[in-house]
């Protein structure tokens, strides 16, 4: 864990800390080698890849319906509907971003120019499986897509020993998932990007990963589009002499075991503060449930003390965390002056874990300081535009000087004639 004044950082711990999107280049040649067989062998490629790195046998690669209507049937009452109530919150959230299917507007008189959405024919949704179960990812990418409006979602999600964790299952068919196939990692990827046997080729892939469905992601851009390279969880803390510092502990103790490279921070104005929250945090480690995971996670951890809120805001504008919360005198004051941040936290009583499962926002988010770039999950990832123009002749004859004196300083005669023509 680094521990120090802001304006110490050398310039590897500042490297460490903002340059966090290493590793694809590591892992090219091993994801480009099973793209390759999966594209060239389809379902036996997949049924190759689970044996060998999740050691399933598997002769059907759709988790059929009987097999799901079990997992419903294993689940707790009391945790179905638990799983329900985020979903509605989920669904009622992305509900609300959706804008007009189409709209027009009259720029002039006889021209009138719109636009239409449409969303996507089909979605491939990635599930992580491995050292834990995500119900939680399954309905942040199912439900924005169905809520978009997409016709086909699928989920591809890794199995283990006794299949498709039922938790999963029951989540993904509570978001209205069409079809749930058990495979996962570079090989899902590969399936949804190039089609098999039985997995069809998508027009998007969405959902986190590790590194190699990551690289594997940007690699298949070709075939299809991704939502945006997903690594390690993140969280960066803003806090002054007003925040709990048990409470900002405890959530970078959440965001630490999620995986031995997640990242937490904390960038404060208070020393106090600081001084407790790395007591409070090594301590909550050492009896933790996921503790070796946590204490390998930790060493990627940073507390910083600077001496204005000012410099805490350049730095996390810097930082550009998939997960930002603000704990500090006036959230808000602060949150008007945040540029690059996935998902943000105001206040003692928001931590990540309400977007992580239940608030309804997505905790799909983009890592390793793409938020400067990206957004995280949301309807508008489902969906395309296309621009609409309607002219009557008076409208033409408005632009006729403009489009056929531009089309003729282009070279383009033609264009300018296909105006003319209309107009003689």
């Amino acid at each position: 864990m680094i521990y120090k004044n802001l304006n110490d950082l050398t310039i590897n711990e500042s490297k460490h800390l903002l340059d966090r999107a290493g590793g694809i280049q590591d892992v090219t040649e091993t994801v480009s080698s099973i793209l390759g067989d999966v594209k060239a062998k389809g379902d036996a490629a997949l049924r190759q890849y689970t044996k060998q790195f999740d050691g399933v046998d598997t002769d059907t690669i759709e988790v059929d319906s009987g097999t799901i209507e079990a997992a419903l049937d294993t689940i707790e009452p009391n945790l179905l509907e638990h799983l329900k109530t985020a979903a509605d919150n989920i669904r009622a959230f992305h509900r609300a971003q959706l804008g007009e299917s189409q709209w027009f507007m009259e720029s002039a008189p006889g021209i009138m120019l719109g636009q239409k959405t449409t969303p996507l024919a089909v979605v491939g949704a990635y599930v992580p499986g491995g050292r834990a179960a995500y119900p939680s990812t399954a309905l942040m990418t199912v439900i924005p897509a169905k809520v978009a409006g997409v016709r086909k979602v699928i989920v591809c999600t890794p199995p283990g020993l006794d299949g498709v964790n039922p938790l999963t299952l029951a989540a993904a068919h509570i978001a209205g998932a069409d079809h749930i196939y058990q495979v996962g990692g570079v090989q899902a990827v590969g399936a949804m990007a190039y089609g098999t046997e039985s997995v069809p080729a998508v027009d998007k892939i969405v959902g986190p990963g590790n590194v190699y469905v990551t690289a594997a992601k940007m690699m298949v851009r070709d075939r299809c589009e991704i939502d945006f390279p997903a690594g390690p969880s993140e969280v960066l803390i803003i806090a002054d002499d007003t925040a709990d510092s048990g409470f900002i502990a405890a959530d970078m103790l959440a965001q630490a075991e999620h995986d031995p490279n997640a990242v937490s921070a904390l960038v404060t104005t208070s020393g106090d503060v600081a001084q407790k929250v790395e007591a409070s945090l090594l301590e909550l480690a050492r009896t933790a449930q996921r503790k070796e995971i946590i204490q390998q996670s930790l060493e990627n951890a940073a507390i910083l003390v600077t001496d204005s809120m000012d410099k805490c805001i350049e730095f996390s504008n810097r930082f550009a965390p998939e997960h930002l919360e603000i704990m500090t005198g006036d959230d808000e004051k602060v949150l008007e002056e945040i540029t690059n941040a996935g998902s943000i936290f105001l206040g003692r009583y928001t931590p990540v874990s309400v977007g992580d499962y239940a608030s309804g926002t997505n905790h799909v988010l983009p890592t390793a300081g793409y938020a400067r770039i990206y957004s995280g999950l949301n309807v508008d990832h489902f969906i395309k535009k296309s621009t609409i123009q309607k002219f009557t002749r008076d409208g033409l004859m408005k632009l006729e000087d403009t489009i056929t004196s531009l089309a003729e300083a282009e070279g383009l005669n033609a264009h300018a004639e296909a105006v003319k023509k209309r107009l003689q």
